[in-house]
């Protein structure tokens, strides 16, 4: 693929900074929570410095909960230890002009533990590499690309948490699916982060309506796996801060309203080798003319995804998305070009790909890829059949296998998988089983409004 306007090479940055057209270079990386955190530099002591040397950031960074507090109980950084700092190595292929924010540029960065600069394993970027590194090993390349959904509002951050984030104004106010009139009364935002992400080495495909009200699909081409994680956390880093810029806000929850459509985050796989797709051959499997890679490989993405859940569905809210008749899935078959199941083949020939509909717009694109190609190295390695072809609306399908349906049972499965344990390792599957053990506490400790509603009078 040719080189996307907005990437820069080092001497395109030290042109834009002596032209003061770029003055600012944020360092980052995505937390557990896909949340970008960093630092911002003087671009001038970036390109003298940070280059060569990379920066350094505390290691509580891997271990707090979504309010920054430390949670102790992880082995990998704790009060006992004294948090230490990590090593932020600069990815230099992935340095661009941030086109949404003033005078800036963006590089994402590997984590390095501090004393024999190896791999921190526990960072989402770290685990996603080591797949990849596997998929070479085993004479494969990844490509892949991930659909993003999300809801847009009228009011500003500020303003929805002043209302407690109730009665908020959706920028439309009927189902928008495909729909072109209400699509162009909100292009002074879908409009304008197109624009800042085609200018900041992201290739945008389109934006669409989806269905809800305000809500939205924006795509971007399909990219070499790592890229396209990248590109996942840069995409909703800018609509994020575009919104904020202009006075309006989008959510990524996985389901924002009890009777509203859940926002998803479709991954889109396949497996590359000697420039051609992996997946092609003339092996007949149901309908679909494939190799014994695809099939296997199909075999255990299925086989695991059960397993891996809480990596493709990170949150208590994301399990609320999962339900009969709302576009999400919730059995674990594949079906051809088939929206209700959980893992849908589309494409043919070189297109050809698996779209696993599990993941939720909440989830953390390294951990989803992560686990995603996992799965499927692993049926490949052994040889793993998937089930037959489903047919029909698989919301009625008793007899297949279901989504987890709380993170509490996602990830006592994650917890007690060895396949977990053998494809990413026991410290790194300890370190996010407490991770989300966390995010299960908070929830179960908090009143909600729904047990005001119930309980406050009639109990």
């Amino acid at each position: 693929m040719s080189t996307p306007p907005g990437l820069l090479t080092i001497p395109e940055l030290k042109e834009l900074v002596e032209q003061q057209e770029i003055d600012t270079v944020a360092a980052v990386f995505t937390d557990l929570y896909g949340r970008m955190v960093g630092k911002r530099f003087d671009a001038q002591f970036f390109l003298d410095t940070v280059i060569e040397d990379g920066t350094h950031a505390c290691n509580y960074l891997l271990t707090v909960d979504m309010e920054m507090e430390p949670i102790p109980g992880y082995q990998f950084a704790n009060w006992e230890s004294g948090y230490g700092d990590f090593h932020l190595l600069p990815d230099l292929t992935t340095l661009r002009h941030a086109a949404w924010l003033d005078k800036t540029a963006l590089i994402q960065c590997n984590l390095q533990n501090d004393a024999t600069h190896s791999p921190v394993r526990e960072a989402p970027r770290s685990l996603l590499n080591e797949q990849i590194m596997r998929a070479q090993t085993a004479g494969f390349d990844a490509k892949a690309g991930s659909e993003l959904e999300y809801y847009l509002f009228d009011d500003s951050y500020r303003e929805a948490n002043e209302k407690n984030f109730h009665n908020l104004q959706p920028a439309g106010w009927y189902i928008e699916d495909y729909h072109m009139m209400q699509g162009t009364r909100e292009e002074s935002f879908n409009g304008a982060v197109r624009r800042y992400l085609s200018k900041s080495g992201v290739i945008v495909e389109s934006t669409k309506g989806e269905w809800g009200k305000g809500q939205h699909e924006l795509n971007v081409k399909y990219d070499d796996i790592l890229k396209m994680a990248d590109n996942h956390a840069v995409f909703k880093q800018c609509l994020k801060e575009t919104a904020d810029k202009q006075g309006v806000s989008v959510t990524f929850m996985a389901k924002f309203e009890t009777d509203w459509a859940g926002s998803s985050s479709h991954v889109h796989l396949s497996l590359w080798k000697d420039g051609k797709n992996a997946f092609v051959g003339q092996n007949k499997f149901g309908s679909i003319a494939c190799s014994d890679t695809f099939r296997h490989f199909l075999g255990g993405w299925i086989r695991y995804a059960g397993e891996v859940t809480p990596f493709y569905a990170p949150t208590v809210n994301s399990y609320k998305r999962f339900r009969a008749g709302s576009w999400a899935p919730t059995r674990l078959a594949w079906s051809n070009d088939n929206r209700t199941a959980g893992f849908r083949i589309v494409g043919s020939g070189p297109s050809l790909r698996i779209e696993c509909r599990i993941p939720g717009a909440d989830c953390n694109p390294y951990l989803a890829f992560a686990a995603s190609l996992a799965s499927g190295l692993n049926g490949i390695a052994n040889k793993i059949e998937p089930p037959e072809c489903f047919s029909g609306d698989m919301y009625s399908a008793d007899e297949i296998p279901e989504v987890p349906k709380t993170l509490h049972e996602a990830t006592d499965r994650f917890e007690q998988s060895e396949f977990v344990k053998e494809a990413f390792g026991e410290d790194i599957q300890r370190h996010y089983v407490h991770f989300f053990r966390t995010e299960q506490a908070a929830y179960d400790r908090e009143i909600t409004d729904w047990e005001r509603r119930r309980y406050f009078e009639r109990i």
